[in-house]
């Protein structure tokens, strides 16, 4: 669906020197699931790091990146999805400040972090 929405969403691969590190998508005023068809959010829609190379900050350069992004964009909020869970990156995102809204997409967690 992305690829489709090249105007609202974006890809972009994060590199060290000349290694692949991370890959990650955002997206700009898409309308979000369940909510009513005038409202719109943006966001993360997906981060992957390599495994060899978590935990060394890359992926909190990426999602910082689409932050800053954003904001440039006049946005207010960053959101993300992400399955709750000791596998799941929850504690990532929450140690980055990002903030469970109390809704789900799915059986997601909906976070957001404020610009």
């Amino acid at each position: 669906m992305a690829y489709t929405l090249p105007t609202k969403a974006w890809p972009r691969l994060v590199y060290d020197k000349s290694v692949l590190v991370a890959f990650v998508m955002a997206f700009h005023q898409v309308e979000w699931p369940g909510d009513p068809a005038e409202v719109t959010r943006s966001g993360l829609w997906r981060l992957n790091v390599d495994a060899q190379h978590q935990h060394q900050g890359y992926g909190r350069f990426a999602v910082f990146a689409v932050c800053a992004d954003l904001r440039e964009r006049g946005e207010r909020k960053c959101f993300v999805t992400y399955d709750a869970g000791e596998d799941g990156p929850e504690n990532f995102y929450l140690k980055l400040g990002f903030r469970p809204t109390g809704e789900f997409s799915g059986h997601e967690v909906v976070a957001s972090f404020d610009l």
